[in-house]
């Protein structure tokens, strides 16, 4: 007995029109432009503009005089230029690593703990508070007179006598990393603990299970499937001391205290209150070299630090 199928319809596939297209790249046009625009305004130009200055003699209001490599070679031998360098480094060697270390703990510590989103909002706050604000609640904690609430309590309590954290030469650049610390930690923070929760649990029990310790488990499975994000988040940590101004400016003045002299001030001095706008163009490139000299390093170490899930 013969059996009748009825043959199968395909769809017809149907190619947008190329009026549609010129429509979707019009749009696309239109929501990039605005985009663009302000990215040329207040960064390409501006940098193009920098760069070209840095080989210029100008005080910002007559005419320009070619220097040539005279504002690079006057900063590298500046006194005060190596100085803000050095201060620079000290910050990030200080910052970074201390910084990471106790984000880190806080977040394993915190990844474990019933409620932690209550706790990430008190460790963001300072993060989204302004940077002049939190430089003046430490000034006043930090100062060195009888109205430091650190030292007076020291005092009082213990019967130590502090030394002058914002006035000290030897001491200012530590106050100012602890104050960074304190109002990066919860970027950190926040950071570590989404890397922590992308770490499959089957991966710790079977640890467990083959009895590995709490640190082993730590050295062995935490850390290396972590280290993508301690990789970022050391990226931006550096950036970011190499970039620390505004609560130096507020909390302590570089002017009269050359241990809290960094590079971006040096930048700020010579171009806002000497008005020699060549040297500041010129320190500011030096500066970008650096950063980028030293972001470098770091990614030619990750081939061997940082792993990734294949």
């Amino acid at each position: 007995m013969a059996v009748l199928t009825r043959p199968r319809l395909r769809p017809r596939v149907t190619r947008p029109a190329g009026g549609v297209r010129t429509h979707d790249g019009w749009w696309a046009v239109f929501f990039l432009t605005p985009q663009l625009a302000a990215l040329a305004v207040f960064l390409i130009i501006p940098l193009g503009f920098a760069v070209v200055l840095a080989f210029m003699r100008w005080d910002g209001l007559g005419a320009k005089e070619w220097a040539g490599l005279d504002n690079f070679a006057a900063q590298l031998s500046d006194p005060d230029f190596g100085q803000a360098v050095w201060n620079t480094v000290k910050l990030a060697l200080l910052t970074v690593p201390f910084g990471l270390a106790l984000a880190l703990l806080v977040a394993i510590a915190l990844n474990s703990v019933r409620g932690s989103g209550f706790y990430r909002v008190l460790y963001f706050m300072p993060v989204v508070t302004s940077s002049v604000a939190v430089a003046l609640m430490w000034q006043v904690i930090l100062a060195g007179d009888e109205y430091g609430v650190l030292n007076t309590s020291l005092e009082r309590w213990f019967g130590l006598t502090a030394p002058d954290w914002l006035g000290d030469p030897g001491w200012v650049i530590v106050a100012i990393a602890v104050v960074t610390i304190w109002s990066s930690l919860g970027l950190n923070v926040v950071i570590f603990l989404a890397g922590l929760q992308t770490i499959p649990p089957q991966i710790v029990e079977a640890a467990r299970v083959d009895g590995a310790s709490g640190l082993r488990i730590f050295r062995s499975v935490t850390l290396p499937m972590l280290s993508p994000t301690i990789f970022f988040s050391t990226v931006v940590a550096v950036i970011s001391s190499f970039q620390a101004f505004d609560q130096i400016y507020v909390l302590v003045n570089p002017e009269h205290n050359e241990g809290a002299r960094t590079i971006v001030y040096q930048v700020y001095e010579l171009g806002f209150r000497d008005f020699q706008f060549g040297m500041s163009s010129a320190a500011a490139l030096i500066l970008l070299v650096l950063t980028l000299l030293v972001t470098l390093v770091q990614f030619a170490a990750q081939k061997r630090l940082v792993h990734y899930d294949s």
